[in-house]
């Protein structure tokens, strides 16, 4: 059988020299890069990159939590979703966050916020979730404790705009995720936090609550 040694490759087949791995530049010797089907898409991998170095960053900080000597009015947010380890999963979950809050003598529970689901739908259609919000804009609540990001909402955004406007109340109101290990007050986060360019401007008004106000603000 005749070797074949033609190794030659088309102009539509050469990719940037870092897609090229040291095997292919040895038997090509060097002269042709050849786009690998595994290779990763550059912006993806700059994200990825990104994203890595991020982390990164925050290994490299001491974490913030809250404070166990300062005065916290909390709000435990839970999103249940009947579990089989426990016969009532949402009592045992409730208890071990009674437990948690009464090492910290200064913290004070002021009420569990539940809502069901096993995801979370937008947050305006989370009816305990809104309660807690309007907690916490009335000044009732300093301190929002939930499990995980996703326990709340599938839209980053949503969340990261949230706990700008808590940050920025005349008291600030925190949020700690517990799983992603996040506290939203931490001093690495207060620059971000702060930042009023996310916020609608001065003369932007609400919706009003029902159609007939609406109406009315219409015909005014």
């Amino acid at each position: 059988m005749q070797e074949n040694n033609d190794h030659s490759i088309s102009d539509d087949m050469i990719a940037p020299a870092d897609q090229t791995s040291m095997w292919d530049t040895i038997r090509y010797g060097g002269t042709s890069q050849q786009i690998s089907p595994f290779a990763r898409d550059p912006k993806e991998e700059a994200h990825r990159r990104m994203l890595a170095r991020h982390k990164l960053w925050l290994d490299s900080l001491q974490h913030e939590y809250p404070s166990p000597y300062a005065h916290y009015r909390i709000g435990v947010y839970i999103r249940y979703f009947n579990q089989t380890r426990h016969e009532n999963y949402l009592l045992f979950h409730k208890q071990e966050f009674i437990d948690t809050i009464a090492l910290c003598p200064n913290w004070t529970l002021v009420d569990f916020y539940v809502d069901e689901g096993q995801t979370a739908p937008y947050m305006e259609n989370s009816k305990e979730w809104s309660r807690l919000l309007q907690d916490c804009l009335d000044g009732k609540i300093d301190l929002i404790i939930t499990q995980k990001v996703s326990n709340v909402t599938r839209n980053p955004n949503e969340i990261t705009l949230t706990a700008r406007v808590l940050a920025t109340q005349p008291k600030p109101v925190g949020i700690y995720f517990v799983n992603e290990d996040i506290f939203t007050l931490a001093s690495y986060y207060q620059t971000d936090m702060r930042e009023k360019r996310f916020f609608p401007s001065p003369d932007w008004q609400m919706l009003p609550d029902d159609q007939d106000e609406e109406r009315r603000g219409l015909l005014e």
